[in-house]
């Protein structure tokens, strides 16, 4: 089965912009992926002029909570490193195993890595100055902040036109659809950071080990 690969353009993001940002990829992802029955619902960002639109499936929307909550676990256990996210569609197949037992292996036909560079900054050291002039420091950091969260709105929206073009050119390696659900094929969210071994080499371990049981979520 041919397994198809995207690695999303990687964003800096300050920590209280994690979770919406991570809303809206996974989000699109999964709305674009469901391919069932949808119930499709727009949301509207709070910290960004961009509105992204949900599957309506309750259950998906509780997992990509709760994978988000791990995420940001992780960021605050572990600053400065780079954090990934991996969402991943497999199909399921019961094989013989033996005379009396069977086994379940997942062919996994696609991977989304999300890259995110999480700031951090020192207590007392909200941001870094690179002044050449005595300025109103208030005035500085509010200017800094509104340039920063534009750079960052306008990648989130590059973010969203890579998805879609990659939906729209990558069809061929999707399964069958055997049945009408929201969410078709199963899927399954891990986490990464740069400090694991298995950051950037998850593409070639799940390419080799395609079919081997792992755990879904």
């Amino acid at each position: 089965m041919n397994c198809e690969v995207c690695q999303l353009k990687e964003l800096d993001v300050e920590h209280f912009e994690i979770r919406e940002v991570l809303r809206c990829i996974l989000h699109t992802i999964m709305f674009h992926r469901a391919l069932g029955l949808l119930r499709p619902k727009d949301v509207d960002l709070e910290l960004f002029d961009i509105t992204y639109t949900q599957c309506g499936d309750v259950e998906v929307e509780k997992k990509i909570e709760e994978k988000i909550t791990l995420f940001i676990d992780r960021v605050e256990k572990h600053p400065n490193r780079k954090n990934q996210i991996c969402l991943s569609f497999c199909e399921v197949k019961n094989k013989q195993a033996s005379w009396f037992t069977t086994k379940v292996e997942r062919f996994y036909w696609e991977h989304w890595y999300i890259n995110l560079n999480v700031a951090h900054h020192p207590k007392g050291h909200p941001g870094k100055s690179h002044l050449s002039k005595v300025v109103d420091p208030g005035e500085s950091a509010s200017e800094e902040r509104n340039a920063r969260r534009t750079v960052l709105e306008s990648s989130l929206r590059e973010v969203m036109f890579q998805i879609i073009k990659f939906v729209n050119e990558k069809k061929d390696h999707i399964p069958a659809i055997s049945n009408l659900e929201c969410v078709t094929f199963p899927y399954e969210i891990t986490i990464s950071s740069s400090s694991d071994s298995t950051f950037g080499m998850d593409v070639i371990r799940r390419m080799l080990q395609t079919g081997h049981p792992t755990m879904l979520s």
